[in-house]
């Protein structure tokens, strides 16, 4: 059976990538209203050459804006709330990672985890409600947490009333999960590489947009 190796040091829980993107105007949950929006649920299979697969499920996701920094009208705040799982097929390792996309005054719906020129900021800048430095036209990837499949194959993240604050936006946010999964057969992450045999499956599930003024 073949084997593959794949340099891919996990970031740390928190860490986030920028990047500048177009502005646009967007409308949605004013800033003021405190009833959550209920998200729909997902759901995606991905498989390998040789019969192995992942499921992934996002169910119970919901997000409702808050008030954030008093006499700041730039500042924009939201909570999201979610559950996120994965099931492997027999023999089958890996890790399950759920990350948001964050835009300011950017329609995130077309924008995959792939952000080109992106920087990093450390888990202990961003701290207890993940205070978010975007301006207009800027996204954020944000690594919110990740869990590797048991030996059972079953893996679940649940999200429970996570606030963002957006304190130099100064417009409407937007914001998408992205629930991103691999695994192989004899999955392994020593020395920072992830290695396997067979076929490296790659899969990540987005959620349904949602935009806050």
């Amino acid at each position: 059976m073949s084997k593959f190796s794949k340099l891919g040091l996990r970031r740390a829980a928190g860490a986030v990538a920028i990047a500048s993107a177009a502005v646009v105007g967007l409308a949605g949950m004013g800033a003021g209203e405190a009833a959550a929006v209920k998200l729909p649920n997902g759901y995606k299979n991905a498989t390998g050459i040789d019969g192995e697969s992942i499921q992934t499920w996002r169910t119970a996701e919901s997000a409702y804006p808050i008030p954030t920094v008093a006499n700041n009208p730039a500042s924009r705040g939201f909570v999201i709330s979610g559950t996120y799982s994965g099931k492997a097929s027999a023999g089958v390792g890996g890790n399950l990672a759920v990350k948001y996309i964050v835009g300011c005054q950017v329609d995130v719906s077309g924008i995959t985890l792939d952000l080109g020129g992106a920087i990093s900021l450390s888990a202990t800048t961003l701290s207890g409600e993940l205070g978010l430095p975007l301006k207009p036209g800027q996204v954020a990837v944000v690594d919110i947490t990740d869990k590797d499949y048991s030996d059972s194959g079953v893996a679940a993240i649940q999200l429970s009333q996570l606030s963002f604050n957006l304190n130099q936006c100064g417009g409407y946010a937007s914001a998408r999960s992205a629930v991103k999964t691999i695994g192989a057969k004899g999955y392994s992450t020593d020395d920072g590489k992830v290695s396997g045999e067979g076929t490296l499956i790659q899969s990540t599930l987005y959620g349904q947009p949602f935009t806050i003024g």
